[in-house]
């Protein structure tokens, strides 16, 4: 099995030759950071309608991770378009991280859509070294769709573990790989992801993102495998929860 799947990267290779030549010469990574938040902005809008119930579900007891103050201090990482926003509960205060500065005009939009919140900065870094954020300064951190692009998810949860107060919490939602491995989605996965992640910004459909949250040890991990309804079938397998600091 592992021979055909080989074959068949290869073959796709030969088919994305020219998108390579470009990624290697670096011209793709700087289209791609133009185009991305324009791409992340019709699909999240799509993303949302099928998750909607989950989402709302997943951040329904944010408000109890509320610090001495009672005013909700929450830390967007990989913030993207906004799309969470909707989902807060009224009168946190909201801080947005984006390693892309590229989605500030959409992220603007949302914000002046979500006059339910307080927003503080947005910030342009990346999540797994975010030295703009305070040592436990925040209440609850947010993290939905972003460790497929992120190479060091451990880099990413020990920020987080900084950057959250004792007690606060940290809420994920993200797409990983197949926990079936004999099954065709989880075939696919491996034949498409190493062309996957040329096209769509360095995402990876192969995450054992579970396996990192499990070795982070947080106090407690609430964490489930689920399948989302998304219509590409590649990304249903999906991981949501949080853990507390």
């Amino acid at each position: 099995m592992s021979a055909i799947i080989l074959i068949l990267q290869l073959i796709l290779a030969v088919i994305m030759l020219p998108l390579y030549i470009l990624y290697y010469l670096g011209i793709w990574g700087l289209v791609l950071k133009k185009i991305f938040p324009f791409f992340m902005a019709k699909l999240t809008v799509t993303y949302n309608k099928v998750m909607e119930e989950k989402k709302r579900n997943l951040f329904s007891n944010m408000s109890d991770f509320a610090g001495t103050s009672k005013e909700l201090r929450l830390l967007e990482i990989g913030c993207g378009t906004g799309a969470n926003f909707k989902f807060y509960p009224i009168g946190c205060r909201v801080t947005c991280l984006d390693i892309n500065p590229n989605f500030q005009k959409f992220l603007n939009k949302s914000q002046a859509e979500s006059d339910h919140l307080k927003f503080d900065n947005f910030l342009v870094a990346s999540a797994e070294n975010m030295t703009p954020v305070a040592d436990a300064s925040m209440d609850v951190v947010v993290c939905t769709l972003l460790t497929c692009s992120v190479p060091n998810t451990p880099g990413i949860l020990k920020e987080v573990k900084r950057v959250l107060r004792p007690g606060g919490a940290f809420y994920f939602l993200e797409h990983v790989a197949s926990t079936d491995e004999s099954g065709w989605i989880s075939f696919f996965q491996k034949v498409l992801n190493p062309t996957w992640k040329l096209i769509f910004d360095g995402c990876s459909i192969r995450r054992t993102t579970w396996k990192d949250l499990e070795d982070a040890k947080f106090s407690e991990l609430n964490l489930r495998h689920i399948y989302a309804p998304t219509p590409m079938k590649l990304i249903n397998p999906h991981i949501i929860g949080y853990a507390v600091k």
